[in-house]
């Protein structure tokens, strides 16, 4: 290679090192923030009072608002350079959506709330991917990508333990709180990005070497439609959001509700205690009232009873753990900390694996670990299902985080339309993701929350027998290096 080249290279293959240090840092504070307040949105909206239903319907609407902004924001990061502008202006936007549903808990400012972060996430996608393209080129992608996604997992970890704990000691109010702080060291970190590291026309998929290379901006729709591979890829993912989107928020309503539910017994076990003493029951004498069993339990006689304590029953002694995935808040907290833990070590092996073997197999491997996640929350009714769902919930994002930007890179390589592609099937999967709340919720109120979990294992059925079937068509652009 001549001297030249090796110059012309080196924006994309070399960056400094203090650029692709805060794009990590970028990646670990943006895991809080992407999404809002997911599934903790849900808890906080149930304890306002909502349905599972309404739930449902607000986050359709944001996920639909987002799904719809995505292909125009990757047609914008690809034709701009204000990728780290597009990455910090958002962050503040999400800031201010999720602090509105706060002191604002109604059904219009929600709305707003949620369609507010729907677009800001659209925007981040496409715009993470660019600056990641623009830093390290093809050739460095997929090492790049394992890096972000295990970096942003790492975050996900480290904010859902700090709401977990927070949440449980001081309130819902505390998730807030925390998603502002990681909105903050977000917007800090993109400001340490040097803007002169970044090629935007490596980072836009063109050619590197080519002179004269399309300087348009590009047309998301007409990359979707030319590419059959894409089309594949993007009907695909949309099966899989369909049965993914609603899993992790229906885990925290379920624990929600339950919690409900069981906040109503004792208020009706309290009320019914005074009529049933003044029918006739005598007072017990003192040496009756507590007696204490040398297996630990304490008997506690009729005129000692009190809400959630029987008369005659033995105290129940919750360990730690049970009392922790009791409370909705530890327990989403929980369910995201496994999968964030397991995704870590996924998303490095899966881009080791896409240099060497390609992206079919990683994509097979995701979309089996969805069904199998469904299938177990499904006909499992305990909180302990938690674990074996968010290790495959782990799995399956881990390696779908590193498998779809870095095959829509492959596909569209030297048209200049990478972003808008990745944000065409970011589209076309939102359409999957944005439903699935809905619909889950509606059949949750109508039969129960083990049957929603079933009929989304059905949808990522299809999403894996679509892209089995279309083998043939997408093989090429799967292979490895």
């Amino acid at each position: 290679m001549s001297i030249a080249s090796a110059t012309a290279l080196s924006p994309a293959t070399e960056p400094k090192s203090r650029s692709l240090k805060a794009l990590g840092a970028v990646n670990f504070f943006l895991a809080d923030v992407r999404d809002g307040l997911g599934p903790f949105l849900g808890i906080f909206l149930i304890g306002q009072g909502w349905s599972t239903a309404t739930i449902g319907l607000v986050m359709t609407i944001g996920g639909i608002a987002g799904m719809l902004a995505t292909t125009p924001l990757g047609a914008l990061a690809d034709a701009s350079k204000a990728k780290r502008f597009m990455v910090a202006f958002c962050a503040g936007l999400v800031i201010v959506a999720s602090l509105a549903i706060l002191f604002l808990p109604n059904f219009t400012f929600v709305t707003a709330s949620q369609i507010a972060t729907g677009i800001a996430g659209a925007a981040i996608g496409p715009a993470i991917a660019g600056l990641t393209l623009g830093l390290v080129g093809q050739a460095g992608l997929a090492h790049q990508l394992g890096r972000n996604e295990a970096w942003n997992h790492g975050g996900n970890v480290f904010a859902a333990a700090g709401a977990g704990f927070f949440g449980y000691e001081f309130g819902l109010t505390a998730v807030f709180i925390l998603m502002t702080a990681m909105a903050v060291g977000s917007i800090a970190s993109i400001l340490m990005i040097d803007p002169k590291d970044i090629d935007h026309d490596v980072a836009r998929g063109l050619d590197p070497k080519a002179e004269g290379g399309d300087k348009e901006a590009p047309s998301g729709f007409n990359v979707l439609w030319k590419s059959t591979p894409l089309l594949i890829l993007a009907a695909t993912l949309m099966l899989f959001h369909f049965g993914n989107g609603a899993m992790l928020p229906l885990l925290g309503q379920q624990v929600a509700s339950q919690a409900e539910s069981g906040s109503a017994s004792s208020s009706a076990s309290a009320t019914a205690a005074p009529g049933a003493s003044s029918q006739g029951a005598t007072p017990p004498d003192a040496s009756t009232q507590t007696q204490a069993r040398t297996d630990g339990a304490t008997t506690i006689a009729p005129g000692q009873s009190t809400a959630g304590r029987p008369a005659t029953a033995p105290v129940q002694q919750h360990s730690t753990l049970q009392t922790l995935l009791s409370d909705p808040v530890s327990y989403t907290a929980a369910t995201v900390i496994i999968a964030q833990l397991t995704m870590i070590p996924i998303a490095l092996l899966a881009a080791g694996f896409a240099r060497k073997r390609g992206y079919f197999l990683l994509l097979i491997a995701a979309l089996v670990a969805l069904p199998v996640r469904g299938l177990i929350a499904g006909l499992w009714p305990s909180h302990f299902a938690l674990i074996p769902v968010q290790m495959l919930d782990g799995i399956g994002a881990g390696l779908l985080g590193v498998a779809v930007p870095g095959l829509v890179a492959r596909i569209l390589k030297g048209t200049g339309h990478i972003n808008a592609g990745l944000g065409a099937v970011m589209t076309v999967q939102g359409i999957g993701a944005s439903l699935s709340p809905a619909i889950a919720g509606v059949v949750v109120s109508r039969y129960g929350f083990s049957v929603a979990y079933l009929m989304l294992a059905g949808f990522a059925i299809l999403g894996l027998l679509l892209w089995l079937v279309s083998a043939p068509k997408v093989a090429a652009a799967c292979k490895g290096d």
